[in-house]
């Protein structure tokens, strides 16, 4: 996969991409990140690329002629052998970033990840460049750039050779819509807390089964909205 970032502070992803699992895909050729700043494309001196947005309102707001030059720099046409890109736009007001968006988005051969900044952006640009918004949470970032670590660092993940266990992916909590289960290691005891007997007894079918019904007890406990209504072990 390869990945172009737009955003205006290409600085900000120093560290997180060149370290661990990432930096290992990286070596091997698995994945690219490369990195735009959209100021490269503003069209006066001062390289700005904010305005104030018609109607009022606090705040300013991505002018659409940088960002959509911007996008437009790195995109890539669908042709017989190639795919194309999907421009994916990070937003709050996106739909939400999950595990089967993730398995969905690996799929691709190129993403195009524009970063929101200030108060957003001009609406023309998600009409004439965007495929997607993504949102990582209901909440507000300063800026787009942590959203687009946490999706390459979630999508990634299901890039076949990426994670070293490939079971280790789909055994991961959402996968079955349900949280993963507890898990324990050495030592046996701990501030004399023990492992669950079952998990030490060496019965696969029988851990298969406590795994399974305490992802689900955990699942309907801190996140009940997973589950549906009736549903039951």
């Amino acid at each position: 996969m390869e990945v172009d970032i737009l955003s205006l502070f290409p600085e900000y992803f120093r560290g997180p991409f060149d370290v661990s699992i990432l930096k290992r895909a990286k070596e091997a050729g698995l994945l690219t990140i490369r990195h735009t700043d959209i100021r490269d494309f503003a069209e006066n001196k001062h390289r700005r690329v904010d305005d104030r947005p018609f109607g009022g309102g606090p705040g300013m707001l991505l002018c659409p002629g940088p960002a959509v030059r911007a996008i437009r720099s790195v995109k890539r046409p669908i042709s017989r052998t190639i795919s194309g890109s999907r421009v994916v736009y990070l937003s709050p007001q996106g739909k939400p970033l999950t595990a089967a968006k993730c398995q969905e988005l690996a799929l691709q051969e190129h993403l195009i990840l524009l970063c929101g900044h200030y108060e957003g952006i001009d609406e023309r640009i998600i009409t004439a460049e965007v495929d997607e918004e993504i949102s990582i949470g209901d909440y507000v970032l300063t800026n787009g750039c942590v959203a687009a670590i946490v999706l390459i660092d979630a999508v990634a993940r299901f890039i076949p050779g990426v994670v070293g266990h490939p079971d280790a992916v789909w055994n991961d909590s959402f996968q079955d819509g349900l949280f993963d289960a507890p898990q324990y290691t050495r030592p046996e005891v701990f501030e004399g807390m023990e492992v669950p007997a079952v998990l030490r007894e060496g019965n696969h079918a029988k851990v298969a089964e406590w795994k399974k019904r305490e992802a689900w007890n955990k699942t309907r406990r801190v996140r009940p909205d997973l589950i549906q209504e009736g549903e039951a072990l």
